[in-house]
């Protein structure tokens, strides 16, 4: 393995942290403000990128493939946690909201997975974090994840997270799968990835699912959640758009006679 082999254990139901066991001299890269914890022993470094040494490694090599990372909404630095100890020691991650951790293992899905941008939570040293380009201009105007999306590659263990439940789904060839954009977290390289219209002038204008499905097409392996962020921070400035009117008969229609 090209990557270093780190062992692991998932704590928690709703809200997830991953503890991730290092031995001697192995590294875990990881999101900046994603750490939760650490024991003794454990050195952290802060880097351009992702540290994989893949591709360019002069600065401004460096430099521009760190700079891709904002493209993704993602910070420009990661940092990188090294045990430096003689003995095994731990460093802990958690999810930044409600949901699950996925543990993804890169050598079993031909070293490489295409996941939404802000989904990933940490990796082995080795992992490569990059960016993907959607080659349809349709998919990139209208797709709930825009035109770029993260890129993991490398052969060994990396963490992404979910809103509320991930659901596991493997497609048939020519299988296809019609799903809410916001809803996927992530798919292996073979899966087909395009956006489709809603069918049906009512469903547009009144169906409150949006415009576009994201159309998934096998073969490949996909990952969904049942709560996009998207959708809890929306949900959440309603509720505090309409706190005030709660406990009121008249609800909204109360407001008409209020007094300055």
């Amino acid at each position: 393995m090209n990557n270093h082999e780190i062992d692991y254990k998932i704590h928690g139901e709703e809200m997830q942290c991953v503890e991730i066991e290092l031995d001697p001299q192995e590294g875990v890269i990881a999101e900046p403000g994603s750490f939760m914890m650490m024991t003794d022993g454990i050195q952290m470094q802060t880097l351009f990128g992702d540290g994989s040494n893949t591709g360019d490694n002069s600065f401004m090599g460096k430099l521009f493939s760190a700079g891709k990372r904002i493209l993704t909404g993602e910070n420009l630095f990661m940092t990188l946690y090294t045990n430096t100890s003689h003995q095994k020691r731990t460093v802990t991650f958690a999810a930044p909201y409600s949901g699950k951790i996925v543990p993804m293992n890169l050598s079993q899905l031909d070293g490489k997975l295409i996941c939404q941008k802000d989904s990933f939570l940490c990796a082995a040293k080795g992992v490569s974090v990059g960016i993907e380009f959607q080659k349809k201009l349709g998919t990139g105007l209208f797709g709930g994840e825009g035109f770029i999306m993260q890129k993991l590659e490398g052969d060994g263990l990396a963490f992404v997270h979910s809103g509320g439940y991930v659901l596991e789904k493997t497609l048939q060839p020519g299988e296809l799968l019609r799903v809410d954009t916001g809803c996927i977290v992530a798919f292996t390289q073979n899966v087909d990835y395009d956006i489709e219209m809603v069918k049906g002038v009512k469903n547009v204008i009144f169906g409150g699912e949006g415009i576009f499905f994201a159309v998934l097409r096998g073969p490949g392996k996909v990952w969904l959640q049942s709560l996009p962020i998207s959708r809890l921070a929306g949900r959440i400035l309603a509720y505090g758009h309409n706190r005030k009117e709660e406990g009121s008969i008249l609800g909204g229609l109360g407001n008409l006679f209020e007094k300055d």
